[in-house]
């Protein structure tokens, strides 16, 4: 089925045969107006050279430059060929949710910067942009366009009887899923608003909508995104009677844009955000070649947080060996901080809760709050954690300066050797701890981890070798650089997790040209292990520090990590053989 006829058949298959027909009328001009770009990446979508910064584009700030200007600043002196992709949370004007609540899809906040200044960072970076697909600001022409019955615009919004029974919708918060508006000719209406008042969820039953989303998803490849990702994907689809989340149209609507994506751009990429249990992250992939290239791996951020409180590895371990895609056109993308909090219902079916309790005591100790979500019968569940990674892996009673980083990197030297696309939070590249002032500033409990940086304090504290936030911050670095130059890292490169001691991760990653066994401790305490009998090696080269170590016997210190792989030793180096 040729690209063309694929999307006329998934419009007819979302909205009908005559509207299906409508749709498809309406969005080929789009596509035929747009400069068709040829793939430039024709070995695949992924190489062992991705890696991922997530960041707003306002979180670094200098005195009488935009923020958008200070941040490049920043990218070319520290993380070119470091860094393959930045991510760029939405920058464009918003109304609330720190960019979340989107008052114009097309220009950027001219606060924050320029799309003169993003076309320079194309130039060195690949490029993904938030797609903020579900809803829009109360607060935009496009809300008041509606309220005023523009043509155009009479069904943006989803309009609901407020007596509808809505008990079985899925519900992300615990705020009322409908706000009363009133329209210019005073009618009242209550309206879907998922997520908070200000956040009007689109109608995507109108064609106006598809037409006016499609619009902007390919505005964004002509700016410049490689990668879109697809916030809040799940709630887009709504019927009463069901749950709302992870409808069969959400998935077609998925599938058109993937489509389109493969006609216009085929290099694009897109990412599906859905923090929710792993089997239903995990249905974005759809076939292995139809929906999204990448899906977070939000079940990652918890367990291995719970892991390294309970110093046991037996159920990270577990969960690991399950990892899979559909096909070679899919991924993971592995994260554990982003500008959310780290997401609860993803370890459901994982860990029970008595175990995600203790998950929530450490976070509340260790001065994070947790955000709760509304359920079906009236009662409330913890959704989310909101805390920094970096706090919440904190031992108070235990860690000093030098350990605490040692165990944050650790954590990290995990997430970048699991299969998938390793990405890393901004506040976690530099060592960022909870900002409380800023959620007392604001009320919200997510502000926690979003804040904003004064570059040249920034720089001063990075430059500092005693620092904290300079322990991180060029460990980290050396980290990547590294795993960058390794082919058994590939994505997509084979991968077997080994059970051999509850407070060791341990994974073999393998290419056609290399192996790398990744050893990871994650206790407080001394652990020995041996990897020999998996026929490796008696001599293998950390690659991180150098140092050559016999595999029959390894003695790890604490949040000690290792990246082994086959070295032929010199003398001298057989006669200063190091246990780690």
């Amino acid at each position: 089925m040729s690209g063309t006829k694929k999307i006329e058949h998934l419009l007819k298959n979302i909205y009908g045969e005559k509207n299906g027909s409508l749709a498809f009328q309406r969005i080929i001009p789009l596509l035929e107006a747009f400069k068709i770009k040829e793939r430039k990446n024709k070995s695949g979508y992924f190489s062992e050279k991705d890696v991922f910064l997530i960041t707003y584009a306002d979180t670094l700030h200098k005195k009488n430059e935009l923020p958008l200007e200070t941040f490049s600043e920043f990218a070319f002196t520290y993380l070119e060929n470091i860094f393959s992709c930045i991510h760029f949370l939405p920058f464009f004007p918003s109304s609330s949710d720190d960019g979340f609540s989107v008052i114009d899809f097309y220009t950027i906040d001219p606060e924050i910067g320029t799309w003169d200044l993003v076309s320079e960072l194309e130039k060195r970076f690949r490029l993904m942009f938030d797609f903020v697909i579900n809803h829009f600001s109360s607060k935009s022409n496009w809300f008041n366009y509606y309220l005023n019955e523009k043509k155009g615009y009479k069904e943006l919004a989803i309009e609901v009887d407020p007596e509808t029974d809505l008990s079985m919708v899925t519900r992300p918060r615990s705020l009322p899923l409908l706000t009363e508006y009133t329209k210019i000719n005073g009618k009242k209406v209550h309206l879907w608003t998922t997520f908070s008042a200000d956040q009007i969820d689109f109608n995507f039953k109108s064609l106006d909508v598809l037409e006016k989303m499609i619009d902007v998803a390919l505005f964004y490849l002509k700016k410049g995104a490689s990668v879109i990702r697809l916030d809040a994907i799940a709630y887009l689809w709504k019927e009463t009677g069901t749950n709302c989340i992870h409808l069969d149209q959400t998935h077609d609507i998925v599938r058109l844009l993937r489509s389109i994506f493969d006609i216009t751009c085929p290099d694009t990429m897109i990412i599906t955000e859905t923090n929710v249990p792993h089997d239903e992250n995990i249905s974005y992939f759809g076939n292995g070649n139809d929906e999204a290239q990448m899906v977070y791996n939000f079940t990652l951020p918890p367990l291995l947080l719970y892991s390294f409180i309970k110093e046991d590895t037996t159920k990270l371990s577990r969960w690991a060996k399950g990892l899979k895609t559909e096909s070679e056109t899919n991924t993971f993308f592995n994260f554990t901080a982003s500008h959310d909090g780290i997401g609860v219902r993803p370890l459901e079916g994982i860990l029970s809760q008595e175990e995600i309790g203790t998950l929530l005591d450490i976070v509340k100790a260790n001065g994070g709050q947790v955000s709760y979500k509304d359920n079906p019968d009236g009662s409330q569940s913890p959704y989310e954690l909101n805390i920094t990674y970096i706090d919440a892996l904190w031992k108070k009673e235990k860690d000093s300066k030098h350990t605490h980083a040692a165990k944050f990197l650790a954590s990290q030297a995990i997430e970048y050797s699991l299969p998938g696309v390793p990405a890393t939070y901004i506040h976690s590249l530099v060592g960022s701890r909870n900002w409380t002032e800023g959620v007392k500033k604001t009320g919200r409990a997510r502000t926690i981890n979003r804040q904003k940086l004064e570059k040249d304090s920034l720089l001063n504290e990075l430059n500092d070798a005693e620092s904290f936030r300079s322990k991180i911050f060029f460990n980290y670095l050396h980290m990547i650089k590294i795993r960058r130059k390794q082919k058994a890292f590939h994505p997509n490169a084979a991968f077997k997790t080994l059970e051999i001691n509850p407070a060791v991760f341990a994974i073999k990653r393998s290419s056609n040209t290399q192996t790398i066994y990744s050893i990871t401790n994650i206790s407080s305490s001394v652990a020995s292990i041996s990897i020999s009998e998996e026929m490796t090696p008696k001599l293998m080269q950390d690659l991180i520090s150098g140092k050559t170590f016999k595999t029959d016997e390894l003695t790890l210190e604490p949040y000690q990590y290792l990246w082994l792989t086959e070295t032929n030793p010199t003398k001298n180096e057989q006669k200063q053989l190091h246990y780690a």
